[in-house]
């Protein structure tokens, strides 16, 4: 099924959304120009559609007790179908993997991290990668800076 194409008002309304999805309802009919029932209409339709596909409160790790970041990639061993699939589903279920993706390249995934302290980091290497037979190798750069962090999309 092909996407629905985007209009400007459509643009404006995922924009804002991207920046603030706490807005209201009325914010959003201003920001675009459109009436409140018409932005209901569209906010459903991005829903459904999947352009929408999630609205969360981006935390701050640090406030919540997860102060380092690291940013992992991993190579596995053999790459069939069950054990990718068993990789991702570690690395889904897992907490303080933040973001994970499957790459090309010398690894098979990037995997971005937050813990506690190094303990905790080290505790979660073992989970997701001593513990997995399918793990080759795996090297770790320490984050020293959030310097941008977001999954906005240019619209």
């Amino acid at each position: 099924m092909a996407a629905e194409p985007l209009d400007q008002a459509d643009r404006i309304l995922l924009d804002q959304l991207q920046t603030d999805a706490t807005q209201g309802i009325d914010a959003l009919a201003h920001a675009c120009g459109l009436s409140v029932a018409s932005v209901q209409r569209r906010l459903k339709r991005l829903r459904v559609s999947g352009a929408i596909a999630r609205e969360v409160a981006q935390l701050e790790p640090a406030a919540v007790g997860m102060p380092m970041t690291f940013v992992i990639m991993v190579e596995l061993e053999r790459e069939r179908r069950e054990q990718l699939a068993d990789f991702r589903a570690r690395v889904r279920d897992e907490p303080q993997v933040q973001q994970a993706y499957y790459v090309t390249g010398e690894s098979d995934f990037a995997l971005v991290c937050v813990a506690k302290d190094m303990a905790d980091f080290e505790a979660l290497t073992h989970r997701l990668f001593f513990e997995n037979g399918n793990v080759r190798r795996f090297r770790t750069s320490v984050v020293m800076e959030r310097t941008k962090v977001g999954l906005s999309v240019p619209v």
